[in-house]
């Protein structure tokens, strides 16, 4: 638990601290990464916001050794509300009261996840057959760069309305889902013994080839989402997608059973339902600047 808390104030930290150097940078493009790189690691609170990112990575690795899956996807999404705040103090953004509602309605679903949850009762899986993985995985990466790649070429635009970033969240959300099992897959690999075996059984593994992968596409697609798009927004969208995502197919996947009893298996089922249905309902646009009265006043008859 005291894990999983510190994951949640070093990742959304680190959110927060990328996002308002990325305010001060050139607009930054997927289609040029190296320029993207050079820009990012030119930025000291960058750099700053990453290291805090990576220790978090390190914070979930030990949460998924003695946590079953869908327990700690629902504490780390109670971090939404500490960046939120962070959003608010640190970077001047507002959220509606819309989307304040739809944050309130995620927290309220995932939330019916935690309490469906018994100490002692819920399986931590070690490990998961490598086909399982990648047919879960692969789909899940193809369908991830699909869709932001929509987004980009919706973005283009010229008469476009103002996006709120929810299809960058989805998009960005799949791949860090993914990277959440691989995540779970590697933590299983960490012993105190027998380094090199497991060293050996880890490389043998889809899991390193798929962190790669993720770390890859999502640093480059997450920047420019983040650049583009609000963080009290986006983060939240992306965050959620990620965590439904690992608690349903990594429970499956991992072996790890849903709750028998009636009424713990309808929280579980009610939560990811409702968490599900609120995104589907969030704005896509932000609303269009409206004239300020003083132009409506120099505007000729």
């Amino acid at each position: 638990m005291a894990a999983a808390l510190l994951a949640n104030v070093l990742y959304s930290t680190g959110f927060v601290l990328e996002k308002r150097a990325l305010a001060a940078l050139p607009e930054v493009d997927i289609r040029r990464p190296a320029r993207l790189l050079r820009l990012v690691l030119g930025s000291p609170l960058w750099i700053g916001g990453s290291l805090s990112l990576a220790a978090g990575f390190g914070a979930q690795l030990a949460v998924y050794r003695t946590l079953p899956i869908a327990a700690a996807q629902g504490i780390f999404v109670s971090g939404l509300v500490l960046l939120v705040l962070l959003s608010s103090r640190l970077l001047g953004e507002e959220t509606s009261g819309r989307e304040r509602y739809a944050l309130g309605a995620i927290l309220a679903a995932l939330l019916m996840v935690v309490l469906s949850l018994r100490e002692g009762t819920d399986t931590v899986s070690r490990s998961a057959p490598a086909p399982l993985i990648l047919l879960v995985c692969v789909p899940s990466l193809a369908a991830g760069v699909w869709l932001y790649g929509s987004a980009e070429r919706r973005s283009r635009h010229r008469h476009r309305m103002p996006t709120t970033g929810v299809e960058y969240g989805v998009a960005v959300g799949l791949l860090y889902g993914v990277s959440s099992l691989a995540i779970k897959g590697v933590s299983s690999y960490l012993t105190t013994s027998g380094l090199g075996a497991a060293a050996l059984g880890l490389l043998r593994s889809p899991y390193p080839y798929l962190l790669v992968f993720t770390g890859a596409f999502g640093l480059v697609m997450s920047q420019a989402a983040l650049q583009r798009c609000r963080a009290s927004l986006i983060v939240p969208v992306c965050t959620t997608v990620t965590s439904l995502f690992t608690a349903v197919l990594g429970t499956l996947a991992f072996g790890e059973a849903l709750p028998h009893e009636p009424v713990r298996l309808a929280l579980r089922l009610a939560g990811t339902v409702l968490a599900v249905s609120v995104l589907l309902v969030m704005p896509k646009h932000d609303a269009a600047p409206q004239p300020s009265l003083g132009a409506k006043e120099l505007t000729p008859p």
